[in-house]
């Protein structure tokens, strides 16, 4: 079992106990998120942390996206649902990347596709492919696409 894992578990039975329903709510759904990932294919598999990751990272992105709809629509206490619950997820991922630091890998993979070959829009492919390498976990993969983009432009 991964360290997130056991992580979450944890957490979910300290939130259980302090009776903190937002935090237990969140918990439990990221946790059934992780199961049914882990029984998704042809046979049952333990997923890795990266995995387990990568399944509470898609879950944050699906509370801020809700949040923003709700936002729009002007239902501002369900988004304040969302964005509680988005808080509480927040604390399992790992700190995003500033975007100075963004701009430097981005510059550098622009660099790298010049010497491709690979200019303009046709780079684009090619240098956030490189980016999201690079930066890992660290940057929401449509920031670097929006900044790239910018950069080729």
């Amino acid at each position: 079992m991964s360290n997130l894992k056991d992580q979450l578990k944890a957490d979910l039975t300290i939130a259980m106990k302090s009776r903190n329903e937002v935090e237990t709510s969140t918990l439990r759904m990221t946790l059934a998120a992780i199961m049914n990932a882990e029984v998704a294919g042809d046979q049952a598999i333990e997923l890795t942390n990266d995995q387990v990751l990568a399944v509470v990272s898609a879950e944050a992105k699906k509370r801020a996206e809700s949040a923003d709809i709700y936002k729009e629509a002007g239902r501002h206490d369900a988004e304040a649902a969302e964005r509680a619950e988005l808080g509480v997820l927040e604390r399992y991922l790992p700190a995003q990347m500033s975007d100075a630091e963004l701009e430097k890998i981005i510059e550098s993979a622009i660099a790298e596709a010049a010497g491709q070959g690979l200019t303009g829009p046709k780079a684009m492919g090619a240098v956030v492919k490189a980016v999201r390498t690079k930066a890992g976990a660290g940057a929401d993969g449509a920031k670097i696409a929006n900044l790239v983009k910018a950069k080729l432009a």
